[in-house]
């Protein structure tokens, strides 16, 4: 994959002691395009020689095509959780997780809902980010937050269009400086 490279200060995303908080990215993808922009962030992380761990969520139920896009849908507006396969990164030894989602009729993929309520109380700090074709990410950031029962550090909406023409380098960078 060709990762466009973004320019960040090498002052980011620091803990009490001055060095870089250990960082779990956690993400779910249908169709890709959260998954690039996972990529792109631990790339730019990595990119600061930052200690940045990423892991997909994986949903076990079937969300291909355009029946999976309309149960994904109607499972994400009534809050269900889904069977995913099991995780190889344990949030509790992480300082901070940033959770990645794509936006299905303003709320967080059945996955991430799953993922977050296995791991919500391993969770110290986090970050948001959420794709999206249309809107809704101001309410799934807010069913975000609730859920994991802590404030994020800094939220990152990115529209699907402008992820796949790469046009993200301005948001990503505010995004990391307010992880300051």
């Amino acid at each position: 994959m060709n990762t466009p490279r973004f320019f960040i200060s090498l002052r980011s995303i620091q803990n009490d002691d001055g060095n870089y908080m250990k960082t779990l990215i956690v993400y779910y993808s249908r169709t890709g395009v959260t998954k690039k922009v996972a990529e792109i962030l631990k790339a730019r992380l990595a990119d600061l020689a930052y200690d940045c761990d990423i892991e997909e969520i994986v949903d076990t139920k079937d969300r291909k095509g355009p029946m999976g896009y309309m149960m994904g849908g109607r499972d994400a507006l009534r809050e269900y959780l889904t069977e995913i396969k099991p995780t190889t990164k344990n949030a509790v030894n992480y300082e901070l997780v940033i959770i990645g989602t794509p936006v299905w009729a303003s709320n967080m993929a059945p996955a991430i809902r799953t993922y977050i309520s296995a791991q919500k109380d391993k969770i110290k700090k986090v970050a948001l980010l959420a794709t999206y074709g249309g809107s809704g990410y101001e309410k799934t950031f807010k069913r975000l937050g609730d859920l994991v029962g802590v404030q994020p550090l800094a939220t990152l909406d990115l529209k699907t269009a402008d992820v796949m023409q790469d046009k993200i380098e301005e948001k990503m960078n505010e995004f990391v400086k307010k992880l300051q």
